[in-house]
């Protein structure tokens, strides 16, 4: 949806009911009328919404130029309410080169109809009605296709070199079209750029175009890409064209260009000497995606916390005040439950001996059992009701939970999609009790979409912690295999003992972005993330993922 209609549906409260889907629309308009004898209309389409009956224009097309048949690179997409009459009105207008305003005399015709009349025939055509809704000439076709639930995008960066020369009077004036070809061989206009004038090494502007409608999500699905010398007339002279797809484009993802010869298939049968029309070269490909960082959190029950009874434990629940297993979960949770898809947290506790029949945060040394909460209260409240239930005890044994989780990171890597980033809080008083086999799991770890944040509570000596952290030096397995990249982030919460809870998710917080984003480079893939102001009091621009 676009940020015009977004903002437009949301202070008009057009829609208070779930999403049934999202719809992508495209728009081309046939036998438009040519009322100047000098030039053909320059055709533009607005698209409109009814609201307690009036019209709201939600967006519009780019204008074309000296066209009577136009197909429109513009993609509208809009949210579809099975339950709700959703009217469009389509507004065609002819757009003087000398102004950019819509007057009503420029008015070519209109055309109303409902988004389930669209969605229910995927090609909708109609005529448009001229003023006093009399039936013309020209009519508009609509094409919608369902979102597949990849939201996926791409930024594409194209130029060309040594473009044939079309014009005798000065050179091509070239632009770029890209189809992609659908599996009925029928062609949909998927970007068209603008035009360079005058230049036969054209570099046209970044553009981007969601993944579904590059190639419906098959990164090998033919893509037709042709250029084009354009004339005022309309008439455009074909230059060349050549077949791509989106995973030789990919090769540009890291830094290389990707280029193609434009082939005249004409020249090539007439001229015996002919080599191509020109280079087309992808000077950069970025691929983004929609980022969920499922959150996990694990809680030591171990002895060393003291009796949660006693009030000089770290587990005493007071009446008004949190203790500093809660202040570190809450400060923590809070932000990462904003990257959450279901809000479902799984949360495990160790080293705690527990009644067999007693199910709330399953915990012992030898299990790694997760139970899901929802959201952050839930794991809250799982952990208050726990504790009277339960006997701390040993050993501090967190490999099993690294391992746990990297279970679900490998499961998820190997998926089509591969969106999920895994985050892995662990809450602990003390020592770990087994080194040598959690040295070895992050270090497994660190090749997985995941990171591993560990929150020490307590005045204890957290040395091994640290070194664990690896900003001292790179952490290796036992056997002196290095990881392959940082995962953990250690905090000490006695740092943050008076600060206050923004200050402390910041911290632990800190690394986590880069993290993410070192991980999906690694791929070739981009996260894709919205700027987002998070609750700890500082606004992140988010460049890739940058929390």
């Amino acid at each position: 949806m676009s940020d015009i209609y977004e903002s437009a549906a949301n202070s008009l409260g057009l829609f208070n009911s779930p999403c049934l889907t999202k719809v992508e629309l495209r728009v081309a308009c046939k036998g438009i009328s040519d009322r100047d004898a000098l030039s053909k209309p320059d055709p533009c389409v607005v698209i409109k919404m009814q609201s307690h009956g009036q019209w709201l224009e939600v967006d519009r097309t780019e204008v074309i130029r000296s066209c009577l048949n136009p197909t429109f690179s513009k993609v509208f997409t809009l949210d579809f309410y099975f339950e709700e009459v959703q009217r469009l009105r389509y507004e065609l207008y002819d757009i003087s080169s000398s102004h950019n305003g819509m007057r009503e005399v420029d008015c070519l015709g209109a055309m109303e109809c409902t988004l389930g009349q669209i969605i229910s025939q995927r090609k909708f055509t109609k005529a448009l009605l001229k003023q006093g809704n009399t039936v013309g000439k020209s009519s508009i076709m609509i094409t919608a296709e369902e979102l597949t639930g990849n939201n996926d995008y791409v930024e594409l960066s194209f130029s060309a070199r040594k473009l044939d020369d079309k014009d005798f009077f000065s050179k091509s004036d070239p632009f770029l079209e890209i189809y992609r070809v659908n599996d009925d061989n029928t062609q949909q206009l998927v970007h068209r750029t603008e035009t360079v004038m005058n230049n036969l090494n054209p570099v046209w502007k970044t553009f981007k175009t969601s993944l579904n409608s590059l190639c419906s999500g098959d990164h090998e699905r033919i893509l037709k890409c042709t250029v084009w010398d354009w004339d005022s007339n309309g008439k455009h002279d074909f230059i060349g064209e050549f077949q791509a797809t989106f995973k030789e484009m990919r090769s540009a993802m890291d830094g290389r260009q990707v280029q193609w010869e434009c082939i005249n298939p004409k020249y090539k049968v007439k001229k015996k000497n002919y080599k191509n029309s020109g280079i087309v070269i992808l000077n950069q490909c970025k691929h983004y995606f929609d980022c969920c960082l499922p959150f996990q959190v694990a809680i030591d029950f171990t002895a060393s916390n003291g009796d949660p009874r006693n009030s000089c434990s770290l587990h005493y629940i007071h009446p008004y005040q949190p203790n500093e297993y809660l202040k570190a979960l809450v400060a923590v949770g809070e932000i990462c439950q904003d990257y959450d898809s279901d809000k479902m947290f799984p949360a495990f506790g160790f080293g705690a001996r527990i009644p067999p029949d007693f199910k709330s945060i399953p915990s012992n040394s030898s299990r790694s059992t997760f139970l899901n909460f929802a959201g952050i209260q839930g794991v809250v409240e799982a952990y208050q009701n726990c504790l009277p239930k339960i006997q701390l005890y040993g050993p501090t044994n967190i490999a099993p939970i690294i391992q746990k989780v990297a279970n679900f990171a490998s499961e998820e890597m190997h998926t089509k999609e591969a969106m999920q980033y895994f985050i892995l809080l662990i809450l602990t008083d003390g020592v770990i009790t087994d080194m040598a086999d959690t040295r070895e799991a992050i270090v497994h770890a660190s090749h997985l979409p995941m990171s591993v944040i560990i929150v020490g509570v307590g005045s204890a000596d957290f040395t091994d912690m640290e070194m664990l952290d690896g900003d001292d030096g790179i952490l290796r397995s036992p056997k002196g295999e290095p990881v392959l990249r940082d995962i953990v982030q250690f905090v000490p919460f006695r740092n943050f003992k008076h600060a206050s809870p923004a200050a402390l998710a910041k911290s632990v917080l800190a690394e986590v972005p880069n993290q993410v984003v070192d991980y999906y480079n690694s791929k070739g893939i981009k996260p894709k993330c919205p700027t987002c102001e998070a609750c700890i009091g500082v606004l992140y621009t988010c460049t890739d993922l940058k929390i």
